[in-house]
């Protein structure tokens, strides 16, 4: 089986061409980068030395796919991850736009060409901002926890937020652009009869992580606390009590692997991350770095963004039913693997944020 994996050199689609050969017997893995984003090209050598081939192609251009050899199926890791993605100045929204839609629309005539299965990695972000916003916190010591002596929005419980939370927008435009390649994609699976798989994943978080805050906040986090760069605790008091929860791609490869050998009967929508147990805060977050690698000053800044929100979490009990899974790599083992590779390569977040 060959498996194309877009996005191939950033830190999830890395990972997951690293990991997939050894789950999945017999499995050849190719992919594609347009090598935008800064880091990129260092993961370029290991792949190629574990044998992965990478071809230098877009997924907004639609001829890039008309050299790429047949599949079985494509695994789409190439989106651009910020939820400020189109309003922050750093990216227009029709560059936005073209990524994460229109990519989406080339990698399904692809998959329709060539009768393969498609697996998008999609994002917490589908879901409304203003319900994220309404669900009940409470501020116990130095984190936000859920309430559950107050009534939440559906699909939100003590366990996290479900696929039955609400989609309805605003969402931000990332979180648009993804909600409606969820939609192309099981529309494509039902008219086509392709295999789809769609995982609304969580913060993703590990050594390779590219230290930029859209990219990975626990990454950006520990290598800024460690350089002794500035940071702040944007919003809700300025506390930095927060919470999000944090998923490594090696359990994301495993749950991928679990899927594609035992498909559902038509395209499903999946909630997935690290849950309850691999969640904390910014200020615990803080606690943790200034143990290891002394005290570093915060900011507090009183300032509400539209798109922030106060407990993230995902509940991942349907899919851990269905394919006996559950995230094995631990939250200590992510926040240590960061450290660790932050003290091995401590210019790592001036490479990735160039």
């Amino acid at each position: 089986m060959r498996i194309l994996i877009t996005g191939i050199c950033g830190f999830v689609g890395s990972e997951l061409a690293l990991s997939l050969p050894k789950l999945l017997a017999g499995v050849e893995i190719i992919g594609i980068d347009n090598f935008i984003r800064p880091g990129s090209e260092t993961n370029r050598l290991r792949l190629k030395q574990a044998g992965v081939r990478v071809i230098h192609a877009d997924v907004r251009s639609a001829t890039d796919f008309e050299a790429l050899p047949a599949v079985q199926w494509v695994i789409d890791a190439a989106a651009n991850p910020s939820v400020l993605a189109g309003v922050d100045g750093n990216t227009s929204s029709r560059q936005l736009i073209e990524h994460n839609l229109s990519g989406t629309i080339n990698m399904l005539e692809f998959c329709k060409r060539h009768k393969a299965g498609f697996a998008l990695i999609s994002t917490s972000r589908v879901y409304s901002a203003e319900a994220l916003a309404k669900i009940p916190v409470r501020a116990t010591g130095q984190l936000f926890d859920f309430d559950s002596s107050t009534e939440a929005p559906v699909g939100c419980s003590a366990a996290g937020i479900d696929k039955q939370f609400s989609v309805e927008p605003p969402l931000s435009l990332y979180g648009a652009s993804k909600l409606a390649s969820e939609t192309l994609a099981m529309e494509y699976g039902l008219t086509f009869s392709l295999p789809i798989l769609i995982n609304r994943c969580g913060v993703m978080a590990g050594a390779g992580q590219f230290g930029t805050a859209d990219q990975g906040i626990f990454s950006f986090w520990i290598r800024s606390y460690a350089a002794r760069r500035p940071l702040k605790y944007i919003g809700f008091g300025g506390t930095g009590k927060q919470v999000r929860d944090a998923m490594h791609p090696i359990d994301l490869a495993t749950l991928l692997a679990k899927q594609i050998q035992k498909l559902p009967p038509r395209p499903t929508i999946w909630n997935v991350g690290g849950g309850r147990d691999n969640a904390m805060s910014l200020a615990q977050l803080s606690e943790w770095c200034g143990n290891r690698f002394g005290q570093h000053s915060v900011q507090a800044v009183n300032e509400n963004r539209r798109w922030d929100a106060p407990w993230i979490v995902m509940d991942s009990s349907a899919v851990s039913e269905e394919y006996h899974w559950q995230p094995e790599v631990k939250l200590s083992r992510i926040l240590n693997e960061i450290a660790e590779h932050h003290a091995q390569n401590p210019r790592f977040i001036e490479i990735s944020q160039s």
